[in-house]
């Protein structure tokens, strides 16, 4: 599986899971709400700060974002 696409995958699960909008995410992480939405379909290819900042919004470590699941 791409990267991206697991990434996006545990964003989506993540947020879902702590029952966050995209909109409450990306406001939190400092991001567009569209580039969220491309995050989590696999559509983007998101820096190691924008993971982290991602990350942070979500409470959790980069490399909850990364795990294979």
């Amino acid at each position: 599986m791409d990267v991206r696409v697991r990434v996006g995958l545990n964003v989506l699960d993540l947020r879902r899971g702590r029952d966050l909008t995209q909109e409450e995410v990306a406001h939190r992480a400092e991001i567009h709400q569209t580039y969220l939405s491309d995050v989590e379909r696999g559509k983007r290819n998101p820096s190691i700060l924008v993971l982290s900042r991602i990350a942070a919004a979500l409470s959790v470590d980069v490399e909850e974002l990364l795990r294979k699941r």
